[in-house]
């Protein structure tokens, strides 16, 4: 008999199930039902063996847990995913809908790319130069539910549970270590805060405390001593002894072993792991002298642009010379960090009041802006999109980074906010959460080459938004247009021709208007992390490819409002998968 949840389950998607049997032949009818299975079994196998993901999905049975990530466990999910590969290959493919045949081949990328990326072994580099797992657990106070004792009691299990899962990643990196399969030791520099900022000598004084420091109104009073100690015993022999074993064995372990190479292609068998990396997070098979080629062209191009408005806003003196004028008025920058957010909040205000006229349908979930946390700005990049865990009481955030504020520009804030906030990567995921047609793994996936080229193709939307009317803010556009081109270029130069770390450097900053410190930052982030900054602009190209596509055939026709709801009405897509939703679309309003 299934339980109370399973039997929900049934009910819900019972008219579906019914839908498929009338609208398809009784043979299509099977195969559906035998792929949802999969899909459903796999979702189940997913949320077990991922407890944390499992909490951020609205999911609580599994919220006292964290992950493992022994060998043996590790080879043991490997197992259980090339089982469900030869399960769906089972499956024929040729008898299912068009719309199950695009779930068929996403969850058939997805497990292919998993697999694969074991094989490399890429469990050895759970961190890079601007985050880890360590990081992500570091916001735990902040995304599990903590409203009942029992929600308490799971998040000082979870406490205590850290530093068997820390020693678990440092036998994951040890092994790194031995292969050379580790992060370049050039971009860890000051990686140490990252721990050492939770290394503290009196528990109250832990971001993990806080939890602890007041209580809801729904947790009795004659629970809160009880709980008290059993937190401070968690956080300090938990959460704060797991950060002290984790920087004891970066400083003293890590950092001196980490290889002294850059390049993807020097790590084992590293020309095929970065090919790898390019199809995963760009959705295409490319190689990478082919990325190069586009990112010079879209390099030539935007510098042409930045001159044209370089001369608008009337500079007397060279490009470099404008790039230092810049980088160095103060006219250009916050005084204060509340300054910084104050600006950024009433810039994404504004565009709020723009979304009506740009998209018909819009998410429920509102989103806040927060300053990057402490612990990770330094490291960090200048802004990010956090979502909110599902079923929360939590909104999306909006990071913005107030560490160094001589290396953030206010003149960047427009397409900053437009990119992670709206109509940017809040909107995205959160209209994606909300597509009860999808199946689970679709609805919360995120897909680099759709999310991220949405988010760049959502700063040049901002131009027929009404923004970038002052030059120094339409040059901020452009000058993180060009960022994304050179990532294109310096990606590609460093993981597979060679390039070195100044190279890379002296490349992006004679290009953009990007402050020096955060360029650093930058290039550390595309060193240790190959492959994820090429997703932006090849998957904004599209995007804007397919725009052009249906302005042409549609002519007076054309909606901008329906494209974008076409864009973002399957959630994150591959981009051929996205092209042919388009294609589609084209298709449907061409007809008489």
């Amino acid at each position: 008999m299934p339980d109370a949840l399973s039997f929900a389950v049934m009910k819900k998607r019972l008219p579906v199930l019914l839908l498929l049997v009338f609208a398809f032949p009784l043979f299509a009818a099977d195969e559906v039902a035998r792929l949802h299975a999969l899909f459903d079994k796999e979702w189940e196998t997913r949320l077990r063996e991922s407890p944390l993901f499992a909490t951020s999905v609205g999911r609580h049975e599994y919220d006292d847990r964290l992950p493992s990530a022994t060998p043996a466990d590790l080879e043991r999910q490997h197992a259980q995913r090339k089982d469900a590969l030869a399960e769906l290959l089972r499956i024929d493919r040729s008898k299912l809908p068009a719309m199950e045949m695009e779930n068929y081949d996403i969850f058939r990328s997805q497990l292919e790319d998993a697999i694969a990326e074991h094989e490399f072994g890429d469990e050895q580099m759970p961190i890079n130069a601007d985050s880890g797992f360590h990081t992500d657990f570091s916001r735990l106070p902040k995304d599990v539910p903590l409203a009942t004792v029992k929600d308490y009691e799971n998040y000082i299990a979870r406490l205590n549970a850290w530093p068997r899962y820390v020693r678990e990643q440092i036998a994951l990196m040890r092994t790194g270590l031995k292969r050379g399969m580790t992060v370049p030791r050039a971009t860890l520099i000051g990686y140490e805060g990252t721990m050492a900022t939770h290394v503290v000598d009196d528990a109250t004084k832990s971001v993990f405390w806080e939890p602890f420091a007041a209580f809801p109104a729904s947790v009795p009073a004659s629970e809160h001593d009880r709980l008290r100690a059993a937190g401070r015993a968690a956080v300090t022999n938990g959460a704060i002894a797991g950060y002290r074993e984790f920087l004891d064995f970066f400083t003293k372990e890590y950092f001196p072993g980490a290889r002294a190479t850059l390049a993807a292609s020097e790590l084992p068998n590293g020309s095929a792991y970065y090919k790898l990396k390019i199809r995963e997070f760009t959705t295409l098979d490319l190689a990478p002298e082919a990325i190069h080629k586009i990112g010079l062209g879209e390099v030539d191009r935007i510098t042409r642009e930045m001159h044209v408005v370089m001369q608008k806003a009337g500079f007397q003196g060279d490009f470099a010379a404008f790039l230092r004028f810049l980088r160095t008025d103060p006219r250009f920058y916050a005084k204060t960090p509340d300054e910084l957010l104050q600006y950024a909040s009433w810039v994404a205000k504004r565009i709020d009041g723009k979304l009506p006229s740009e998209f018909k349908t819009l998410p429920r979930l509102p989103y806040t802006v927060e300053p990057v946390p402490a612990d990770i700005a330094p490291k960090y990049t200048t802004g990010r999109y956090v979502g909110s865990p599902q079923g929360s009481t939590m909104p999306g955030i909006y990071w913005v980074n107030t560490y160094k504020l001589d290396s953030r520009p206010l003149y960047n804030l427009e397409a900053l906010t437009l990119h992670e906030a709206v109509p940017g990567h809040h909107l995205q995921i959160s209209l994606s959460r909300e597509l009860e047609n999808l199946p689970n793994f679709r609805r919360f996936s995120y897909i680099s080459a759709f999310g991220e080229g949405w988010g760049l193709y959502s700063e040049w939307l901002g131009k027929e938004m009404g923004f970038y009317t002052d030059p120094y803010s339409d040059f901020g556009r452009l000058s993180y247009e060009m960022w994304r081109a050179c990532r294109l270029v310096v990606d590609t130069g460093i993981h597979s021709m060679g390039w070195t770390r100044q190279q890379a450097i002296d490349y992006m900053a004679t290009r953009t208007a990007l402050p020096l410190h955060e360029v650093e930052t930058e290039i550390d982030r595309y060193i240790s992390w190959p492959g994820q900054a090429l997703a932006y602009k090849l998957g904004e190209l599209k995007i804007k490819e397919l725009r052009k596509r249906a302005e042409q055939a549609l002519g007076t026709r054309f909606d901008r409002r329906e494209f974008h709801d076409v864009v973002l009405g399957s959630g994150a897509v591959p981009l051929n998968v996205l092209e042919a939703n388009v294609d589609r679309w084209i298709a449907a309003q061409r007809r008489p």
